[in-house]
């Protein structure tokens, strides 16, 4: 099946943070949809994707700006539903003749109430109490609405938080629907794409098929890299390429020396046995170590990792006859914290090694099959491809392993006594249960020497933090809370079985404001 086969919704993208998760919300009502940055939306663009709905996201500009972000006039004259989120409602009221006003103590940023004015199909199901909980994040706000637009709810700071004109099918909020703190917001989007007569013809099962095809026709007959880590990403996106082209597919697995314990023994082993794929084990270790000695900067040692990596595949590359691709296991949250998805206006967030910065003359071509994925899409994916549990629920392991787990100098010392603290920390959360609670854990050792007691002796050695988060798709996550039982006998443990450690923390911070991972 062709993806112009599905009912498809057009997401125009003005820059928001959380655009990604409009689309996540709309991939759980099995409804196709994609994200185009609105400088890519042109009137030949919309002839040709044909939408049958349109939303607008959010953003950081004002429309009142000059050369503010906006859609094409031809949105508003398709036929077909549109529905305008904060920057996306702004936007549609200065394009059809309302007014959008900066400041006049109507900002609202966090957590905000909206209370009902009017019965409308798009809240059904909304306002069971007097009020509904909502995110809002605006400094401008809609002073006077645009011709054939009625108000169906407000807050305190936005007058016109829920605007629509029902005749034309047109919807717009002030807040963010698409987040965990709009509790309703997934029930908004589910009456949305009803509105606009979608049938959630979109699964794992039509995704798998139509990207075996696309597989295919992207390569045809030429050979193809794997870039295999032996985490989910990774391990879905060579399952998957492995049934489209089969024995095309050689995967390598680069030991770069910042591996768990024993973790490339376990992958090897795992991939040769379990799926019978073509699996070369590069054991590059020195050749990383060596370069990244004595580098404290996140983001070089990040482009370091990420330029030997590319290397490594390079030289694997030439030894295959006719290998032409390499394949990796890039996700949509990578996509979009590293450069706006498709050229897209958000901020970047940081340098991803899978992502950025690949060479123009690297001498291969990407094949990146799950790059319009989530996690949680990854792991159905998975499923509908027959991959053991064990794969599927793999807590995520970054493609620059434990560099970026170990702040400051990466020293080999450092590395051994990080490697024995994680493997205690995930030995403990697996007695307990609690694995498949736990979105990802590890260990991060602290570039910091505490002073401590063992015995009668002094001690001057490594601090280490603990790390645990729930996450629905890695974009935003919350920490895990422990018991304080669990996190004591867990310090206990790992001061008493790790040498080179005397004071454990527990890290307590949500994404936003941090992020997963320490650097």
């Amino acid at each position: 099946m062709d993806i112009t086969d599905h009912q498809r919704l057009l997401i125009i993208d003005f820059g928001s943070q959380v655009t990604q998760l409009i689309a996540r919300r709309l991939r759980e009502l099995n409804v196709f949809c994609e994200i185009h940055p609105f400088q890519k939306v042109t009137d030949a663009f919309l002839d040709d994707f044909a939408p049958q709905a349109v939303i607008l996201s959010g953003g950081p500009a004002s429309v009142i700006d000059a050369e503010s972000p906006r859609p094409p006039e031809k949105v508003f004259s398709l036929g077909v539903p549109v529905l305008g989120i904060c920057y996306g409602q702004q936007v549609m009221m200065h394009m059809l003749g309302g007014q959008v006003l900066r400041g006049d103590g109507t900002a609202e940023f966090g957590r905000a109430y909206i209370a009902s004015q009017a019965d409308l199909s798009l809240l059904e199901g909304w306002f069971l109490t007097e009020r509904e909980q909502v995110w809002m994040s605006h400094g401008d706000h809609v002073a006077k609405l645009a011709p054939g637009f009625e108000v169906y709810a407000t807050s305190p700071g936005a007058p016109f938080a829920v605007t629509a004109d029902t005749d034309r099918h047109f919807y717009a909020v002030q807040f963010h629907p698409e987040v965990h703190h709009t509790p309703m917001g997934s029930k908004l989007y589910e009456n949305f794409v009803r509105l606009a007569g979608f049938t959630g013809d979109w699964t794992m099962d039509a995704y798998r098929e139509q990207a075996v095809e696309a597989i295919r026709a992207q390569v045809g007959e030429a050979k193809v890299i794997c870039a295999l880590s032996g985490g989910v990403d990774s391990s879905v996106a060579a399952a998957l390429i492995h049934e489209a082209i089969g024995d095309q597919l050689t995967c390598v697995f680069v030991d770069h020396g910042l591996l768990r314990q024993n973790e490339a023994e376990e992958v090897v082993t795992m991939f040769r046995d379990h799926m019978n794929l073509q699996v070369i084990h590069a054991q590059e270790q020195d050749r990383f170590l060596n370069e990244l000695d004595g580098v404290s900067d996140p983001e070089t040692k990040r482009k370091i990792i990420g330029r030997l990596f590319i290397d490594v595949f390079q030289h694997y590359a030439d030894e295959i006859e006719g290998a032409a691709y390499l394949a990796q296991g890039t996700l949509y949250p990578d996509v979009i914290e590293s450069v706006s998805f498709s050229g897209g206006p958000s901020v970047t967030i940081k340098s991803h090694h899978n992502v950025g910065g690949l060479p123009e003359k690297m001498g291969l071509k990407l094949v990146e099959p799950l790059r319009e994925l989530f996690k949680d899409e990854v792991r159905a994916l998975g499923t509908e491809l027959g991959l053991p549990p064990s794969f599927i629920g793999r807590h995520p392991f970054p493609g620059p392993g434990l560099a970026i787990r170990c702040p400051g100098e990466i020293t080999r010392e450092k590395l051994e006594i990080l490697r024995k603290a994680d493997a205690v920390y995930i030995d403990q959360i697996r007695r307990h249960g609690l694995y498949d609670e736990i979105w990802q854990a590890f260990v991060a050792i602290l570039p910091v020497r505490t002073v401590g007691v063992m015995g009668d002796g002094r001690t001057y050695d490594f601090a280490c933090a603990l790390r645990a988060v729930t996450s629905v798709d890695g974009m935003t996550a919350d920490y895990y809370p422990f018991s304080h039982d669990f996190l004591g006998e867990t310090a206990t443990r790992i001061i008493n079985e790790v040498p080179g450690i005397n004071r454990v923390t527990y890290d307590i911070t949500s994404k936003p404001p941090g992020t997963i991972e320490w650097e």
